[in-house]
């Protein structure tokens, strides 16, 4: 996890990778997470069984990990302003 981030800025990107999950990738991760419910007892709820509940689960977290280590973007114009410096010097 990076360490130059704030705690404000990490619950931001938390929050904004978790509205960004699919909708049952979501309610996976916050079933587990939020309501301490296992893979079956979600498997019975959702109609997929423990293992697809168990890869949705383990996406979250690859999402939520990749939100959280992640640099800041900059704007859209640097970064245009960039490739194009770079692609005027071939």
């Amino acid at each position: 996890m990076r360490e130059d981030l704030t705690d404000a800025e990490m619950l931001a990107r938390l929050e904004r990778a978790v509205r960004r999950m699919p909708r049952l990738q979501r309610e996976i991760f916050l079933a587990i997470r939020l309501d301490d419910l296992s893979y079956p007892e979600i498997a019975e709820r959702t109609g997929l069984s423990a293992r697809e509940v168990k890869r949705q689960f383990a996406n979250s977290l690859l999402c939520i990990n990749y939100a959280l280590n992640q640099p800041a973007r900059q704007p859209t114009w640097k970064r245009l302003f960039r490739w194009l410096k770079k692609w005027k010097c071939r």
